[in-house]
Order: C-alpha cells, then structure tokens, then sequence
C-alpha cells in the first residue's frame, strides 16, 4: 500500500499562508473563512490553545483541522468544530412553523408556513468550515476529512456537548446575492449580504441581537425567489449535507436567518462514526484486502489522522508501517480506528 497522501491534523498560527488561500478560492458565503488577515491570525491562535487546553469540559474551545497534502506540503483544505456555540449572544436562527388558517364560514382551511427567531441550539457543538480545494475532491478525501471532526470528538467526548449541529450554506449567486437576504434581512439590518456576511465572521454577533426580526414572518409574503431557497443549501454544499445525513444528522426545520441554509442536528453519541470508532492496538503488517479506515491519534492534544487500509487482527488492528509515521506513532501504541463495514 502506499503511504497515506493527506494528513489531517491540528492547525495552528503557521498555517496562516495556507488559509489566505483557501478564503480566495472559497468564495461568498464561506462565511468561517471570510476573515481578516488580523481575525484569521486570531482563529488559528484560539485553535492551538484549544487543542493544548486541559479543559474537561466543553467550554469556548474552536478546534480547526488543516488537511495538509503530504508530499507538497501544501494546505488541500480545511474543517473546524466548536466545542460551544452562542455564549454571547445566543446562537439565533429562524423556526420553520406550520399554522393552521381556516374559517368554517367561508369554507376555507390552508396551511402557513411562519419563521419564528429563536435560540434552541444556544450550548450545543457545532462542526463546519469543511472545504477542499477542488482540485483535491478526488478520492474520498472530502468524506474522510468531514468524518475526522467525530474521530476529534471521540477522542475527549466529555470536551464536546451532547448535541452537535450544523449550518450548511444556504444559496448565494456567485456574486454574493442571496435571494432570502434580499427579502427579509436587507429590510431589518439595512445592509448588503456580504457586510452582515462578514461581521457574522468577525464580530461577536451583538448586531445580530441587536437588529434581527422580533416578530413571526409568513413566509407567503416574501418574494417566490425568496420562497424557493427556505431551507436549501448552496450547490457546492449538496455533498457536505449528504455526509450529515449518513452520519445520522437530519433537518431541524431551524434555517440560517441571513441566508436560509438549513442547520442540521444530531444527538453526540448517535453520530456514526463517533459511535463506531474504537481504541485500538496497532500492529505493522499487510493490509491487502483490508477495510477502508480511519485512524487517529488517541490523543486531543495531538490530533492527526489518515485514511487507511486495516485488518483486525487478535490483538488489534493491523495497518501499513507508513500510517504509523504520518500519525508519529509506535507499532504497539493505541489508535482511535473507525473501519468501514459496508459492503
């Protein structure tokens, strides 16, 4: 077998050049990524001291991942989770809700469709900012690196909270237009979609508290552009929610308030490959035949893991010698392994 041709591990301030780049070639929307050289110095600082942190509990820990393309060295992309979401200010988004109309006098009885402001998944973890630069979609490298984020939270699960969500991007035009902004937030926050964009990256969100709709919205009353993308997500993201779906995540009927992407749920211990992923010894020897993995380090504090080839074996799992190297672990030593059982 060859020798394990990305790696994902803990990114950190000397990834700062790697990111410039991967914010240009993201593009509107990205919002994790569209920040400002000082603001993404910030990230990448918050994420070493998260992942050296001793903490025990989940707290405001950011854990962003690089995936780094072995042989060039070169950041091929990137995913991120939070151990917290909303401590200040609460993390709103809109509730799809259902009214019943009807009016026995006029024999009419129809369905509405309202958006209601809340906070229901203030204190939950969140896992995002999944991107790989395209020409490395190649593979399963995209799948692998969005599965590593539950490896991360097997890893310490006391450090994760017990419900994880996640925001997909809903649809924006390639210029930066977002057809559910311009019916509802352009009235509220009186700006364009890229400024509310970039201030949701790079502020602590008070605006958000500050301006956003406290009343019901009927969702008749907007535009049928506007209509059409309530709870869709962005082209490029179709695949990233296919992923949550396989991982047990479903629609909340909770969409994003600027841009109407859907967020997704599920409870920490139900998501696969968290609850797949096992300790394991790890041994040196032939893999042909074996099940298509993922192996990690077992500690937090030094996350890497790769894609791999295993066979189970008596005492544990067997791997090539080269994914020892790329996870900089002796033959013998314990590895969190999450192995693939589909047919």
């Amino acid at each position: 077998m060859t020798s394990p041709a990305y790696v994902m591990r803990a990114a950190g301030p000397g990834d700062i050049e790697g990111f410039k780049q991967l914010r240009e070639i993201a593009g509107a929307g990205f919002t994790s990524l569209m920040l400002d050289d000082p603001a993404l110095a910030a990230k990448l600082a918050l994420s070493a001291e998260s992942f050296a942190s001793n903490a025990t509990s989940p707290g405001g820990e950011r854990y962003f991942v690089a995936l780094e393309h072995v042989e060039t060295g070169a950041l091929a992309g990137c995913c991120g989770v939070k151990a917290t979401i909303g401590e200040r200010p609460p993390f709103f988004n809109f509730r799809i809700i259902t009214e019943a109309q009807s009016s026995v006098a006029v024999e009419r009885r129809f369905d509405m469709r309202v958006l209601i402001g809340v906070n229901d998944f203030t204190g939950c973890s969140e896992v995002g900012s999944l991107f790989v630069r395209p020409e490395h979609r190649v593979g399963g490298v995209g799948r692998a690196l969005a599965q590593c984020r539950y490896m991360l939270m097997a890893s310490a699960p006391q450090r994760f909270r017990e419900t994880v969500v996640s925001e997909l991007r809903g649809v924006v035009s390639p210029d930066g237009q977002s057809p559910f902004w311009d019916a509802i937030g352009r009235h509220f926050f009186r700006m364009e979609f890229a400024e509310a964009d970039k201030l949701s990256a790079t502020t602590d969100n008070q605006f958000i508290l500050d301006l956003m709709p406290h009343y019901p919205i009927y969702v008749d009353l907007l535009a049928q552009e506007a209509r059409d993308v309530i709870g869709k997500c962005h082209t490029d993201g179709e695949g990233a929610r296919s992923l949550l779906e396989w991982e047990g995540f479903s629609f909340s009927n909770v969409i994003d308030i600027f841009d109407g992407g859907p967020l997704m749920s599920a409870p920490r211990d139900h998501i696969r490959t968290r609850r797949e992923t096992q300790r394991m010894r790890l041994s040196a020897g032939e893999t042909d035949g074996g099940a298509r993995a993922l192996v990690a380090s077992p500690r937090l504090s030094e996350f890497r893991c790769v894609s791999a080839r295993a066979v189970r074996d008596r005492d544990g799992v067997r791997v090539d010698r080269s994914v020892l190297s790329a996870l900089r672990l002796e033959e013998g030593a314990e590895a969190l392994v999450w192995m693939d059982h589909a047919h």
